[in-house]
């Protein structure tokens, strides 16, 4: 009896003991998943909203970094076609006229391609020279914000036509120290950022050609135009002062990407990733070849696409549409439609994605030859059709630049990224650098030509 009253007291010890701890141990253990989910929901939330905000970030640089080269070529005609040493100009230029009636084309004196070469040359040399130093990124924004905001004051209060082409120079210049700066830095972050930084320089083509265009046929003079473009500096400096999460700044580093529903999240959100890649200068030059494959489809759709564009398109003039489109007006809009075709496509990588860049080439050569004959032989006959191949002309650029660029986050390593990013950026300035030198004396024979 006492043996049964000892193991029974026992067992109820024991089972006491048991409850005691499983007291004891579960809410602990409870509390601690629950404060671990309480920890992954509270990082969530903040990491989702500097997600979109570098989204937003990169978007709106990309928007800002090529304004004012969008403007500039939008302006081109304007340009070349004024006598900037006459206080009259802005009456000149709203008029649309050359002053030119003794050639039907109503050709200005210089190609378009001039203002071309102005517009890209600087950006050319600083895009070759850039990747191969070091990404002060904060001091190259900085340049970058000073030489649009001169660019637009240099045009704005242009006195003579080599002022405004020093002023179209410093937007060349700000455009090629922007871009390749900004593309480098985005190997810090993840890779949807390219998709949105393209989207933004589509954007700044349709924005920036159409304010041009619109506040011109609203009846504001060119140079009051560029004038009130000053804001777009302001803006770029919020963009990336104020709206991007810099990754010194990130509240979460990868460190804390552990466990649970966050290391899930780690290849969904747009986590700040820092790389720190240290190429050297013969490393970086043995990596060039292997980038051959993304630079050429793209330099190659460029140079027929700025040869129509600047060489082309100002020659593709329908006198007959003059009483609501002047030849000004009609070359402003033939940049508007085009950028928005840049822009459809440049948006549409997460849906619609191109892997081989090549056929795009191809296919702008030979929008190439339809509009060749088109300024040679007057043979279209209606604008609208013209808007149409314009706005072909600018998918197919979009689809080879966002394409190759999204190609390249997702297939060079990490620690060449960087620099792969910055250099393949060179590839399109050498496509219209080419164009533009081809434009000048295209220009000149198809003027000198009978319609």
């Amino acid at each position: 009896m006492a043996g049964t009253v000892n193991a029974t007291t026992s067992g109820s010890g024991s089972d006491s003991e048991e409850y005691e701890s499983a007291l004891e141990t579960t809410p602990m253990q409870s509390q601690g998943t629950n404060v671990e989910e309480n920890d992954s929901f509270t990082r969530l939330f903040p990491e989702r909203k500097e997600r979109w905000q570098n989204l937003l970030s990169y978007w709106l640089l990309g928007l800002t970094n090529n304004f004012a080269y969008v403007v500039m070529l939008s302006a081109a005609h304007d340009i070349l076609s004024s006598d900037f040493s006459v206080e009259s100009q802005d009456e000149t230029l709203s008029s649309g006229s050359n002053g030119n009636t003794s050639n039907p084309r109503d050709c200005n004196t210089l190609s378009t391609g001039t203002v071309l070469l102005a517009d890209i040359i600087p950006s050319l040399i600083v895009k070759l020279l850039a990747p191969f130093f070091a990404l002060v990124v904060h001091l190259r924004v900085s340049i970058v914000v000073w030489l649009c905001s001169v660019a637009f004051l240099l045009v704005g209060l242009a006195t003579s036509k080599s002022m405004a082409i020093i002023g179209v120079m410093c937007a060349s210049a700000a455009a090629g120290l922007g871009e390749t700066t900004f593309l480098a830095y985005s190997a810090n972050f993840h890779r949807n950022v390219v998709s949105t930084w393209s989207s933004g320089t589509g954007g700044a083509g349709v924005f920036g050609a159409l304010s041009y265009a619109g506040l011109t046929t609203a009846g504001l003079s060119p140079r009051s135009s560029v004038l009130l473009m000053l804001l777009i500096p302001a803006l770029m400096s919020i963009s990336f002062w104020v709206i991007l999460r810099h990754p010194e700044n990130s509240r979460c580093s990868r460190k804390c990407m552990s466990g649970g529903v966050y290391e899930e999240e780690e290849m969904r959100m747009l986590d700040t990733r820092i790389f720190q890649p240290s190429l050297t200068f013969i490393q970086k030059l043995r990596l060039l070849p292997s980038l051959l494959p993304y630079m050429v489809p793209v330099a190659l759709v460029y140079i027929a696409e700025y040869l129509i564009n600047q060489g082309l398109l100002e020659l593709i003039y329908f006198p007959e549409d003059k009483d609501w489109l002047s030849h000004h007006e009609q070359y402003r809009w033939y940049q508007v439609v085009y950028q928005v075709g840049v822009l459809v496509s440049r948006s549409s990588v997460n849906f619609i994605t191109v892997y081989h860049i090549w056929k795009t080439s191809v296919l702008q050569w030979l929008n190439l030859g339809v509009f060749l004959t088109c300024a040679v032989y007057w043979w279209m006959k209606s604008i609208w059709i013209v808007f149409f191949l314009i706005f072909w002309e600018g998918l197919l650029g979009g689809a080879a630049y966002v394409n190759t660029f999204y190609r390249i986050s997702k297939e060079i390593d990490d620690n060449h990224r960087e620099f792969a990013m910055s250099i393949t950026s060179l590839s399109d300035s050498i496509g219209v650098t080419i164009a533009g030198f081809v434009a000048i004396p295209l220009h000149n024979v198809i003027c000198s030509m009978p319609v």
